[in-house]
C-alpha cells in the first residue's frame, strides 16, 4: 500500500529555519544590548579606598557634575576623614603651632624671601647664567606670595566668591565672564579653572595685580592653556576685548568703592550692550555708594535710562571662615 503523502516539514528544515530566525533577531537587537551594557559605562565610576577598614567611595568625571559648591554631605566625609585620621581642633597658640611643625623647617615669607635673593632666586646654577633654564623666571616677592596679603582678606575667600556667583547665575563653562578689577586673581582662578578657554575677561589697572596674575599665578596654577583675556586699563574701555560680546556674567568685588561716581556710570553706560539681555547678570559687592549717593529714585531712573534692571541685594556666607558678603544684582530686560 502506498504510503499517505507528507505535508510536514523535515527536521533539518525545521533546525535551518529556526537558527535563521534567532540570527535576525540577534542581528536586530545586538546594537540596543551593546549600548546598554557599554555605552552606558563610557564614563565609568572610579572606587577609591579611602582607608580605615577599606571603606569606599564614588569619584565621578567632575565635568560632568552640574553642582559647584561642595554639598553637605562633602562637608560630612570630610569631617568624618578629619576623626578618622585623629586630626584634632586647631592650635590656639603660636607655641602649640610650633610644636605641630616638629620635623619640619618653618620659614616665614620675610625668610623665604630673604633665602631667595641671596641665592639668586631659584637657580644654583654657578657661573654665568647660560645654564638656568628657568622657563617663566619669577621675582622672589611673587614666589613667596606676598601678594596673597595686598588685599585684606584670606586667600581663600577667592572661593565663596565664586561658587557665589557662579551658582546665582547657572553658569556653565561655555560662558562668557568679565571681571572688573580682577587684581592677583583671587577670584579669577577658579573661573578660568572652570570655564573653558578664552571665555574670562578681566581689566585690572594695577601693574603689581597683574605681574602677580600672569607671572605667578596662571603659570602656578597650571593655567595658561586656558587663555584669560586680561587687560591693563582704567578707563572702563572694553572694547578692547573685542566686538559683538556678549557677556553671561560681569562683577566687580569692592571695586565701584573706589572709583569716582561718574566713571562708574560711564562704565555701567558701556557694559548694557555687553550683557545678554534677561539671563546676563551684573554684581556688584558691598555697597553701591554711586546709587546711595542719588537716592533710590534717582538711582532707579538712571539704571532705567540705561536699560538696566535692579533686581535685589543678595548675601553669601564663607564655608572657611565668619565673613559674608553683600552683592546687588542688576539685569538688562530688553534687548
Amino acid at each position: 500500500m502506498a504510503s499517505p503523502p507528507s505535508y510536514g516539514v523535515s527536521v533539518p528544515v525545521l533546525l535551518l529555519f529556526v537558527s535563521c530566525t534567532t540570527a535576525l533577531l540577534l542581528f536586530i537587537l545586538l546594537p540596543s544590548l551593546y549600548s546598554f551594557f557599554f555605552s552606558s559605562s563610557s564614563c565609568p565610576t572610579t572606587t577609591i579606598a579611602t582607608g580605615g577598614g577599606g571603606a569606599t567611595s564614588s569619584i565621578s568625571n567632575p565635568r560632568s557634575r552640574d553642582r559647584i559648591s561642595p554639598t553637605p554631605e562633602d562637608i560630612a566625609w570630610l569631617k568624618s576623614q578629619l576623626s578618622l585620621n585623629s586630626i584634632q581642633e586647631p592650635p590656639s597658640s603660636p607655641a602649640a603651632w610650633h610644636s605641630l611643625r616638629k620635623g619640619i623647617n618653618p620659614r616665614t615669607r620675610a625668610e623665604q624671601l630673604e633665602d631667595l635673593r641671596g641665592f639668586k632666586g631659584i637657580s644654583h646654577y654657578e657661573g654665568d647664567d647660560a645654564g638656568n633654564h628657568t622657563a617663566l623666571p619669577c621675582p622672589g616677592e611673587l614666589l613667596v606670595e606676598e601678594h596673597h596679603s595686598n588685599y585684606g582678606e584670606p586667600w581663600a575667600g577667592g572661593r565663596d566668591v565664586f561658587e557665589f556667583l557662579a551658582n546665582a547665575v547657572g553658569l556653565a563653562p561655555s560662558d562668557l565672564v568679565l571681571e572688573i578689577g580682577c587684581g592677583t586673581l583671587r577670584v579669577g582662578l577658579h573661573f578660568i579653572r572652570y570655564l573653558d578657554p578664552a571665555r574670562f575677561h578681566c581689566l585690572e589697572r594695577d601693574e603689581l595685580s597683574l605681574m602677580a596674575a600672569l607671572r605667578y599665578e596662571l603659570p602656578s596654577q597650571g593655567l595658561l592653556h586656558k587663555r584669560p583675556h586680561i587687560l591693563r586699563g582704567d578707563d572702563m574701555e572694553f572694547t578692547r576685548f573685542g566686538n559683538g560680546i556678549s557677556y553671561d556674567l560681569i562683577y566687580a568685588s569692592a571695586v565701584f568703592l573706589h572709583m569716582p561716581d561718574a566713571l562708574v556710570w560711564v562704565g555701567l553706560e558701556r557694559l548694557v550692550e555687553r550683557l545678554k539681555p534677561q539671563k546676563g547678570r551684573i554684581f556688584v559687592s558691598h555697597n553701591i555708594k554711586f546709587c546711595s549717593r542719588l537716592g533710590g529714585d534717582e538711582c532707579t531712573r538712571r539704571l532705567t535710562k540705561l536699560g538696566l534692571e535692579y533686581v535685589g541685594k543678595r548675601t553669601h556666607d564663607s564655608l572657611l571662615f565668619n565673613h559674608y558678603e553683600i552683592w546687588f544684582e542688576f539685569r538688562r530686560p530688553k534687548a
